[in-house]
């Protein structure tokens, strides 16, 4: 895939609940757990120093106040899918779970795979960090 149009033309025709859509920035719906979960994972474009364009794959994981950073960051070296950053939802912080790629190293079914990876793992911190809430 070579932009984010191609990405946003693929998603709309693959059945994705898409819930936001913006330039360069949408909003996907998952449901999990036979429904009784959902994750809002968030696909943007972002461009490096050097001009290349990418993929950036994110989902809200828990507010930063009062979260354990050492159990985060031993959460981030054992995983093998995305790493973790500090991003602001509504002016709150918020550990986010996030994969960047270059689009010329992305296909469709690459899209597919890290909405759902990046999504269910989201879902599984979420819960983990939360105590078994589904805020996002």
């Amino acid at each position: 895939m070579q932009n984010f149009e191609q990405i946003r033309t693929h998603l709309a025709q693959g059945g994705f609940r898409i819930t936001m859509s913006e330039p360069y920035v949408m909003c996907v719906e998952l449901s999990l757990e036979q429904g009784t979960r959902h994750q809002a994972i968030f696909l943007s474009e972002i461009v490096d120093d050097d001009g290349r364009n990418y993929l950036r794959v994110s989902t809200a994981v828990a507010p930063t106040t009062g979260l354990d950073a050492r159990r985060a960051l031993a959460f981030n070296w054992e995983s093998r899918v995305g790493y973790l950053s500090i991003g602001e939802l509504d002016g709150v912080p918020y550990l986010q779970l996030c994969e960047n790629r270059p689009y010329d190293c992305v296909s469709p079914g690459e899209v597919d795979r890290l909405i759902l990876e990046i999504g269910g793992m989201g879902d599984r911190m979420e819960r983990m960090m939360s105590a078994g809430g589904d805020l996002l």
